[in-house]
């Protein structure tokens, strides 16, 4: 079988639009140029040299076009074979990738530029009340948001559990540590889990500390085939497996709240991989809410159902531990750029193969998870589900 690496990866300073603070406001369209120009600057590549590529464009919060993916190639002068639009919420990043390597094995494109931005700190009130499940389903009975439906699956997992604030604490303060040796890192201020535990309530039990804070940014990932991969680096960094799922026990309308399709994504990538959890030296799991980071620590496999919490009690997931957790600081601290917030996980997992991650580089590494999950619905957890294990020859 034809293998697929990553050969380049980009991700560009973040900002959350402080202009009193000196930060840029930037467009998405610069976002996506800007990433662009890192990975044509790390390759040596032109413009020309990516005609006839296949490209993928994460979706966007706002604008919504229905022929942005479009709009972006045209903008950035690229004239692909292939042009494909993300449209999987937290997961865009890693359905572009599973989709990429698809086709790269099937011989359609030799290379794969995966894109992604977003810049949420520049959208108005009146663009962010657009969503039709939440204006159809939602807001009349009182749920405003994610964050309403996050603190639902959280109280949940309490509730069938017994988990208790300091395990989603571990998470937080554990993930701000990473991220205090990540200078692309938007919160890099230590945490303490007094600091965490004394953060005030957004929707009861989910406290502000346990949410996501929204950057702008853009990223970037190309991805080719084995036969050229060396042509543009000499630190390529396989692909080994991949898994998806989608609308997980949709017969039953999922009768439980606190299981996502991860797990089967997971057996999945494992499998086509040729390795098992023990192998794992690196997790990055997509973390817009704490409680989401125990669902897929539990549904990957790295302890049982309802065990997450005696876990973090007695496990390190610093990037010195015996299982690093989103050693970039994750999107907690890191920052969620949006709809291509995913990228975050992907990125560093790369860097992270390339022995590239400075202070927070993880010892002996072998091989990368990165889970992916998106569209938190009204109907159960994340729609959507990936998993991708990087890592060996």
């Amino acid at each position: 079988m034809t293998k697929t690496y990553v050969t380049a990866y980009a991700e560009t300073p973040l900002s959350r639009a402080r202009v009193d603070k000196g930060e840029k406001r930037l467009t998405i369209e610069q976002y996506y140029a800007w990433a662009l120009s890192m990975v044509l600057q790390q390759t040596g590549l032109s413009l020309n040299d990516l005609r006839g590529i296949g490209v993928g464009v994460t979706g966007s919060a706002y604008p919504r076009a229905e022929i942005w993916s479009a709009e972006v190639v045209q903008n950035l002068g690229l004239e692909p074979r292939l042009l494909l639009r993300g449209d999987h919420g937290g997961a865009n990043g890693a359905a572009l990738l599973v989709a990429g390597a698809l086709a790269i094995q099937a011989g359609y494109v030799d290379h794969f530029l995966i894109l992604g931005a977003d810049t949420p700190m520049n959208i108005t009130g009146e663009a962010a009340l657009t969503w039709r499940y939440e204006l159809d389903y939602l807001m009349p009975v009182g749920m405003m948001g994610p964050n309403s439906m996050a603190a639902m699956m959280m109280q949940r997992q309490i509730h069938q559990y017994g988990y208790k604030p300091e395990h989603y604490g571990k998470i937080s303060v554990s993930q701000r540590e990473n991220a205090s040796k990540n200078p692309n890192a938007y919160f890099r201020t230590p945490l303490k889990m007094d600091e965490y535990l004394n953060s005030p309530l957004i929707s009861d039990p989910l406290r502000m500390l346990d949410i996501c804070p929204f950057v702008n940014g853009g990223f970037a990932l190309l991805l080719s085939r084995d036969t050229v991969a060396k042509k543009v680096t000499d630190k390529p960094v396989k692909v080994a497996g991949f898994g998806s799922w989608h609308n997980l026990d949709a017969p039953n309308s999922l009768k439980d709240i606190t299981t996502t399709g991860v797990k089967n994504a997971v057996k999945q990538a494992l499998e086509m991989s040729g390795t098992k959890q023990r192998d794992i030296g690196l997790f990055n799991a997509y973390d817009d809410y704490t409680p989401v980071v125990i669902m897929q620590l539990e549904d990957a496999g790295f302890c049982e159902k309802g065990k997450a919490g005696k876990f973090l009690e007695e496990t390190d997931i610093t990037y010195k531990g015996h299982l690093p957790l989103n050693t970039g600081g994750g999107l907690l601290s890191y920052g969620q750029a949006g709809m291509a917030g995913g990228m975050h996980h992907l990125v560093e997992a790369v860097r992270q193969q390339r022995g590239e991650a400075g202070e927070r580089q993880v010892k002996d590494l072998r091989y990368s998870l990165v889970t992916a999950v998106g569209a938190l619905e009204h109907g159960g957890t994340f729609i959507n589900n990936y998993a991708i294990v990087f890592g060996g020859e």
